[in-house]
């Protein structure tokens, strides 16, 4: 049997009693870095066989954990901090499992998402988990455009060095909306800012961030102004004349031309 076990995101007294159990009834334990996941194990007076898992090795890991599985061998897999998966390695391992026909299961516990969410004061019925976003700007941009116009929160992953540059893409993408970033959750800490696209404040960029950033509006509802008022609306954003023209042909599939 394999589990995927959620460790704790910052504070370990998180861990949760199920995980404890698991960890300790494992004959394997496999980790991204065996640095994050000992301490975890040292508090918890686990001592287990560990092996590398992660996303530079998925395939030849992965080979070997079904190897493990097949010889009759219990094996929990955990990340360096939070859910396996999420934003994490463990899909190819996921495929891996299911064409082998092997059992497979979480223990659910910490991440950092909903615990985001909910210090953000945004809406959280509906949301869009994105996690860290391309290197590449053409990569970046076609990721944001697809979730320019949906209406749920959108979440993201940001390691302090792109804290500025992340806050700008966004900006690029989505004009002037309400966001927030809540950096190291959980620990010591903790700290919540508040804040719109175009006016990011200085903070303290030690930490890993989670952006949060209000919902838009529907192209339907948007294609259903005035011309003017729809150029008017991204010009309100900070956009420029000539960024506000090309959004607004985009949405309404016009040439720039004709605007």
């Amino acid at each position: 049997m394999l589990y995927f076990v959620s460790t704790p995101i910052g504070n370990l007294a998180d861990m949760t009693y199920r995980g404890v159990s698991v960890l300790n009834e494992a004959d394997v334990i496999a980790c991204e870095d065996t640095r994050h996941t000992l301490p975890l194990l040292n508090r918890y007076g686990i001592k287990k066989q560990l092996v590398t898992y992660q996303k530079f090795n998925e395939a030849a890991a992965s080979e070997k954990i079904i190897e493990m599985l097949k010889a009759g061998k219990t094996v929990a897999v955990v990340s360096d901090a939070g859910t396996p998966l999420l934003s994490d390695p463990g899909a190819y391992l996921v495929k891996a499992l299911l064409r082998e026909n092997l059992p497979f299961t979480l223990v659910p516990g910490a991440n950092a998402i909903l615990p985001a969410l909910t210090l953000s004061g945004l809406k959280t019925d509906r949301f869009s988990f994105i996690g860290f976003l391309p290197e590449k700007n053409s990569e970046c941009e076609a990721l944001l455009a697809s979730y320019e116009a949906l209406p749920s929160t959108l979440v993201f992953y940001c390691a302090p060095h792109d804290l500025e540059k992340t806050v700008a893409r966004l900006f690029k993408a989505f004009g002037d909306r309400k966001a927030v970033a809540v950096k190291e959750l959980t620990k010591l800490h903790e700290t919540r800012y508040e804040f719109t696209l175009s006016s990011f404040p200085e903070i303290d960029e030690r930490g890993e961030f989670v952006i949060l950033v209000e919902g838009g509006e529907s192209k339907k509802e948007l294609s259903e102004l005035p011309v003017e008022e729809h150029i008017a609306l991204y010009l309100s954003e900070g956009l420029s004349k000539m960024e506000a023209i090309k959004k607004v042909a985009k949405e309404r599939g016009v040439p720039k031309s004709s605007l």
